[in-house]
């Protein structure tokens, strides 16, 4: 939005919770930042400073608010569809790349200069990419203080601290205080050990529901699973394998995950995936104000402006899917996949074998040595899957959930049997990007001439440009409005999505497969 004082001010004399997330308000008499759903008793105008981020405030010497909390806020999406550079960059730090290595590596990933990326955050988010870090690191570890138990050690670890010492020397530089003192106790039982639940979050409103069918077609049995309103899934992180459950907690305005991890050095990365699968950092409010220009997707977007489009949890997974898929169809894809985990996955231990959860994914250098042709599957798959596995290992970041699309595309257009198309998108499908055209999908050219649109492709692409930078999602309103065709009683696994899913919900789940499966880039 608009910084505007005048605007800013008068939303915090609201505390309209619509506003939250998109700006911060530093008051410089007390030195301290709030979100604009703040409790306390609104500053003076003339005393407020407002920046668009969290990390701006920060890097300009405020501290966070102790009563409004400003790392519950909803994740920041002002800079998307502004720097794709930017986006990639952020989604990066969250899963922790300055964790790990420099500013100059991260430019390195990205493809730029440092000096260009380091203009590129101060431009659009006031601050450099190293304090966009701290500012993470901090918020992160606040939030593990306030909802969680963990051990002051286990907090500095799993949000990225690098040593005790700094994480009391940050705490102490930012709110004059230990961490120790930030806890808020209570006599409520916590999680078992080795329990971290979480609140993350999210701009209302959220299709929940759309999301769980969603997510309920693609399920690979033993791996994950929709059971009621709640998703579970296993996942396997630096050797060790854990689970995470999603639910919606509708009054909060917020996702509860509840991971199970036998180590907390993943944490970040998960969270980072968490969020990235359930696109929380998506504004409906930004997305309706430009969609909601075209005539025809107003309606659309006024029908159900919850609509999301869920990410994948990790790019190899999904680019194995995706192989499947083009060998065996849609119905068959999550059995195989199943199949292919159960036979080769991480078992999970027997205390963490909620409801269907038997194994973890396997990973890329274990698919890489194994005789897939032993698994049934055809031997042309099987082949493509091994080269597929060898490429993920020796490049562990090439399908990552912000990688480049050009660069990984081309690597998996050298796979049996994908040719360039097919491999972008594969890519587009791992990297999960949202400004995304179906063009090649039947169901996409269905909707569209469903609502008037000429089917020839280029006028389709033509047409779309004014839905730029939000192309998945005005797909995906078009195609959960078509009208489905009487489907056969005996039906694959695809049919089988979440209880109580309505008929409008299971359209909108395989719009969400397509777009993802025959995404088109420019």
């Amino acid at each position: 939005m608009d910084l505007d004082p005048a605007a800013c001010y008068r939303a915090i004399l609201a505390r309209d919770k619509r506003f939250d997330g998109r700006f911060f308000t530093c008051v410089t008499s007390t030195g301290i930042y709030c979100r604009p759903i703040c409790p306390a008793r609104p500053p003076k105008l003339a005393n407020c400073i407002f920046v668009a981020t969290a990390a701006a405030a920060q890097n300009a010497g405020f501290r966070p608010c102790l009563r409004c909390r400003p790392e519950s806020s909803p994740d920041l999406g002002i800079w998307l569809g502004t720097s794709t550079t930017v986006s990639r960059a952020l989604k990066l730090i969250e899963a922790g790349a300055l964790d790990r290595g420099p500013v100059e590596a991260l430019a390195g990933r990205l493809g730029v200069g440092e000096r260009h990326l380091r203009r590129l955050f101060r431009h659009h988010l006031g601050a450099s990419p190293v304090a966009v870090a701290q500012t993470r690191r901090v918020l992160l570890a606040k939030q593990l203080l306030h909802q969680t138990s963990l051990s002051m050690t286990d907090v500095a670890l799993a949000s990225g601290f690098g040593s005790i010492r700094r994480f009391n020397e940050t705490f102490q530089q930012l709110f004059a205080r230990s961490p120790g003192a930030l806890r808020r106790r209570t006599d409520a039982e916590g999680p078992a050990a080795g329990t971290v639940e979480l609140l993350l979050a999210y701009r209302e409103p959220y299709d929940w529901a759309g999301m769980l069918a969603a997510l309920a077609t693609r399920a690979a049995p033993g791996v994950e699973e929709v059971d009621r309103a709640i998703y579970r899934r296993s996942v396997e992180v630096a050797g060790c394998v854990g689970t995470i459950a999603v639910s919606d907690v509708r009054d909060r305005g917020a996702l509860r995950a509840t991971l199970q991890l036998p180590s907390l050095g993943g944490l970040p990365s998960l969270i980072a995936a968490i969020r990235h699968v359930f696109d929380l950092a998506t504004d409906p409010a930004v997305i309706a104000a430009e969609l909601g220009r075209d005539r025809l997707l107003a309606p659309l977007l006024a029908t159900r402006p919850g609509l999301r489009v869920p990410g994948a949890w990790f790019g190899f997974e999904a680019a194995v899917a995706c192989l499947l898929q083009r060998s065996l169809g849609d119905g068959a894809t999550p059995a195989a996949t199943g199949r292919l985990a159960a036979a080769l996955g991480t078992p999970l231990p027997e205390n963490l074998r909620a409801g269907g959860l038997r194994h973890a994914f396997p990973q890329p250098a274990r698919l890489a040595v194994a005789d897939l042709a032993s698994l049934g599957l055809p031997t042309t798959t099987a082949h493509a899957l091994t080269q597929l596995a060898r490429i993920a290992a020796d490049d562990p970041d090439l399908l990552g959930p912000h990688g480049a699309v050009d660069t990984a595309a081309l690597r998996l257009g050298q796979l049996p049997g994908v040719d360039a198309d097919a491999a972008r998108a594969m890519a587009v499908h791992c990297v999960s990007e949202c400004d995304v055209l179906p063009l090649a999908d039947p169901s996409f050219r269905a909707a569209a001439a469903s609502h008037g649109m000429a089917q020839d492709a280029a006028a389709l692409r033509a047409r779309a440009e004014a839905w730029r930078p939000w192309r998945a999602y005005a797909a995906l309103h078009l195609m959960s409005t078509e009208r489905a065709r009487p489907e056969s009683p005996v039906a694959g696994p695809r049919q089988r999505i979440a209880d109580g899913a309505t008929h409008v919900q299971r359209i909108a789940a395989r719009s969400i497969s397509a777009i993802r499966r025959n995404a088109e880039m420019p």
